[in-house]
């Protein structure tokens, strides 16, 4: 092995690259790289270009690579984006037609319920065998550490066990890590265009590593990856341990989503392996704002957001009403915030009905009161777009941004009083370091990366619960006792304040832990 070692990453997105971003997955394989380069390793990124990320004008074409798929040959192109080869940082995207099957930039496709990740599969599934070869070719260099990220690089495992074309790659060393464990790409093995042997019809494997745990007759990409690489990855110590244990429907605990027993097995040999993620805390400019600046440039920007259907007309349009209104009433006592995706994870404990009828939401609002005010910038699915619109409909203290943007997400994280992260489970978080980042406490729930980051009455605030009736009884408790404390014992609050903003998780930290426990 070289001293400085070469670690070559497959994933689905690459926030370096722009538009090369859906999730917190592409966040990570951004921001761990140039900090790995300042630990004397050299980081190769791959991608799919999703028939959009080779035509930029930095790209260079490097070599075209024969790859055999679904029974006939595909030429699939490397191209090099932006090279500064003195940084120790090199991305790449493998540009094939099928790459841009759901169309050209998009990463992900939504497939009908019957056929659930039929697409993208077939589509990752090219992308690993492609990935190889590239590796095989050398036009990268030769690599010490392949490590796969998520699901849909998790087909390259399978390849370096079963395909022996790739037979000279199997002394790399292989790490897997996980960020989505809801995700894990299941598909037949046989039997339909989008399967194993369709894929690689001249693969001869062993069904035993690769056979989903519920399902005999479909390969789970992840668990064959849990099952097949060297060391199991996650981003939160926290995370590692709870996803050794089964779902629990009943308390709305989300433990290894079918995989718990792979898991078990990956920590009884020392192979699973939790490490906080980092955030940036490079020089920032000054987002801090009094209440009608605040407001006037949410304002200013939700006037350039383009409104595509009726829906989202009706949304906006409430939305500009309520920031109109805001503008004429007196600072609220009490700005608490919340940014994130609308889903399952993250809001079903806010739109959880307690035995009043009403939701977490609506109690938040009422603890609120006149006092203070609750701003939402969030998308995601419609169901529950529609129940966070119903809510802000009826209250006048609650504003939903329907949207995702960077620069009032940045805004909320400055310049709110506390910030809400009710999440089910969560493997790591970054929005919770955001708002620590400007000073802003958090209120979150006491799982995975949020409780690694955290810490009660210190640095922010928890709170926990056997059930969702509990966990929401126990947020509303202590908002109310956060409340109070900005109230009545404004310096106690302060310290959190402090505490929070000094707070430090930093990818040079997280990097130097890959290095030590990952790599060598």
């Amino acid at each position: 092995m070289s001293t400085r070692q070469h670690i070559c990453m497959l994933a689905a997105e690459n926030a370096a690259i722009p538009g090369a971003k859906v999730g917190g997955i592409g966040d990570v394989v951004r921001d761990i790289p140039p900090a790995l380069a300042e630990h004397n390793a050299t980081v190769s990124v791959i991608i799919p270009a999703y028939g959009q990320f080779h035509l930029a004008e930095d790209a260079q074409l490097l070599q075209v690579i024969p790859v055999s798929f679904m029974g006939k040959t595909e030429d699939v192109a490397v191209y090099e984006r932006f090279p500064q080869h003195e940084s120790g940082i090199c991305n790449y995207v493998l540009h094939s037609d099928l790459f841009s099957a759901c169309g050209n930039g998009k990463i992900y496709c939504n497939d009908p319920d019957n056929e659930p990740f039929a697409t993208d599969a077939t589509k990752f599934a090219l992308f690993s065998v492609a990935a190889l070869r590239v590796l095989q070719s050398g036009v990268i260099g030769q690599i010490d550490v392949l490590h796969l990220h998520d699901w849909h690089a998790a087909f390259a495992a399978v390849l370096l066990k079963y395909d022996p074309e790739f037979n000279d790659l199997t002394g790399i060393r292989t790490v897997y890590s996980i960020h989505n464990l809801a995700m894990q790409g299941i598909r037949p093995f046989a039997g339909h265009p989008s399967s194993l042997e369709s894929w690689y019809p001249t693969l001869k494997y062993d069904k035993t590593p690769l056979v989903d745990p519920r399902w005999d007759d479909c390969i789970n990409p992840m668990a064959a990856a849990i099952r097949l690489c060297d060391l199991v990855h996650t981003v939160s110590p926290t995370y590692a341990r709870e996803i050794q244990v089964p779902n629990d429907s009943a308390r709305g605990f989300h433990g290894g989503e079918g995989l718990e027993r792979d898991l078990q097995n990956a920590a009884k040999s020392a192979r699973l392996i939790g490490i906080i993620n980092g955030t940036q805390y490079e020089a920032e400019s000054n987002l801090d704002m009094n209440w009608s600046s605040l407001i006037n440039q949410i304002g200013e920007r939700t006037k350039g957001w383009v409104n595509n259907t009726e829906t989202a007309r009706k949304v906006d349009k409430l939305a500009n009403q309520r920031i109109m209104d805001w503008q004429d009433v007196p600072e609220p006592r009490h700005i608490v915030t919340s940014v994130g995706r609308l889903t399952d994870q993250k809001m079903a404990l806010m739109l959880h009905k307690l035995d009043d009828g009403n939701t977490t939401l609506e109690h938040i609002l009422d603890s609120l009161g006149t006092n203070g005010v609750f701003v939402l910038l969030a998308s995601g699915s419609k169901e529950l777009e529609q129940a966070c619109q119903k809510v802000a409909e009826e209250r006048e203290n609650f504003l939903f941004l329907n949207r995702f943007d960077a620069d009032i997400a940045d805004w909320l994280y400055a310049n709110g009083d506390l910030f809400l992260m009710p999440s089910s489970f969560e493997p790591c978080g970054i929005s919770q370091m955001m708002a620590m980042r400007y000073g802003q406490p958090c209120l979150a729930h006491a799982v995975g990366g949020l409780r690694d980051t955290i810490k009660d009455n210190i640095d922010g605030y928890l709170f926990s619960g056997i059930s969702q009736d509990n966990q929401a009884a126990d947020l509303l408790e202590r908002l109310q006792e956060i409340l109070l404390q900005r109230t009545n014992n404004p310096n106690d609050y302060l310290k959190i304040t402090v505490a929070a903003k000094n707070k430090r998780f930093t990818w040079q930290a997280s990097a130097k832990s890959y290095i030590e426990r990952l790599y060598s």
